[in-house]
């Protein structure tokens, strides 16, 4: 089935004063969490599109923010290898991890093991208990920089994708290496799953789609100009979002790739004017920020074709 998707532009954030590169969603519905190279981690209410608080000061560039589900703990990873762990009612911080150098740029949670698994710079993967925080594991995946962390739902695996273009799938129970593969020609900026597939993004402007069991390519376009940097699936209709350095957002069918949306200046769209770093999907509504430090809010209306 093929869909029409219909977009525009609901509201503009500002208040930023640097490049931001992390979202995540609020505890409360109607709120979500953005961070960059300011000071801080900011909340901001959807329901009237203005800023509500600084959550908490940080004492360096936030490069990932991970709303643990099922709490109201936001995990906050930063440019000084630290994860802490901040409870978002209280405004309290509860744990602050450490990784042993190099910024931390992506953290995720094992549900099932209740574990917070995080890497970055050093290429070494964090594993800390949902318990009692403490350090469980720690191993290396790579010899460079890992940017991107991808657990496959449902299952018991999950990826790493790294600055030589390697792509690693592990096994969650144990954290033994299952595959590995190179993938892109440059480094890995973007994973995402479906319950099909894996798709994987990087600085060489390629959109791969892979089969998850061995890290195949089945196929892949040319989706951007310069780098993706976030590829988000929709919760609810089977198409992803792509976001790029290019300044436009892309929306595709997620089985064929085939483009349904190109989101650009040259489109008409009051979009990004600088690198859009991030974005997350909130119901459906299509979230994005980038180096012009604005978060931009973007309905979105998919509707099957006719």
């Amino acid at each position: 089935m093929m869909y029409v998707v219909d977009v525009s532009l609901s509201a503009t954030l500002s208040g930023h004063q640097n490049p931001i590169f992390a979202i995540a969603p609020g505890v409360q519905a109607s709120t979500i969490f953005t961070a960059g190279n300011d000071k801080g981690v900011v909340e901001w209410d959807l329901s009237t599109g203005k800023f509500k608080r600084i959550l908490c000061a940080v004492p360096a560039s936030v490069y990932a923010l991970y709303l643990l589900p099922d709490t109201g703990i936001l995990v906050i990873g930063m440019r000084n290898g630290e994860v802490w762990c901040v409870d978002v009612e209280r405004q309290e911080l509860l744990h602050k991890l450490k990784t042993e150098k190099g910024a931390v740029f992506a953290v995720r949670s094992l549900p099932e093991k209740r574990e917070l698994i995080a890497i970055g710079e050093e290429g070494v993967a964090y594993v800390w208990s949902l318990d009692n925080f403490e350090l469980l594991y720690r191993f290396r995946v790579s010899p460079t920089t890992v940017r991107t962390i991808e657990p496959y739902a449902g299952a018991n695996q999950l990826v790493f994708g790294d600055k030589d273009g390697y792509i690693y799938l592990y096994d969650v129970a144990d954290f033994k290496a299952i595959e590995k593969r190179k993938v892109h020609d440059m480094p890995v900026t973007a994973l995402a799953t479906s319950e099909i597939h894996l798709y994987s993004g990087g600085r060489d402007a390629k959109l791969y789609q892979l089969a998850k069991k061995d890290l195949a390519t089945i196929q892949d376009l040319t989706p951007h100009m310069f780098t993706v940097y976030s590829i988000l699936p929709h919760p609810n209709f089977p198409v992803l979002a792509t976001v790029s350095r290019d300044k436009s957002i892309k929306i595709w069918d997620m089985a064929s790739l085939s483009l349904l949306k190109n989101i650009s200046i040259d489109r008409g769209y009051d979009t990004h004017r600088l690198s859009i770093n991030t974005g997350i999907w909130h119901n459906n509504q299509l979230i994005t920020a980038g180096d012009d430090k604005l978060v931009k809010i973007w309905d979105v209306a998919i509707n099957a074709a006719t």
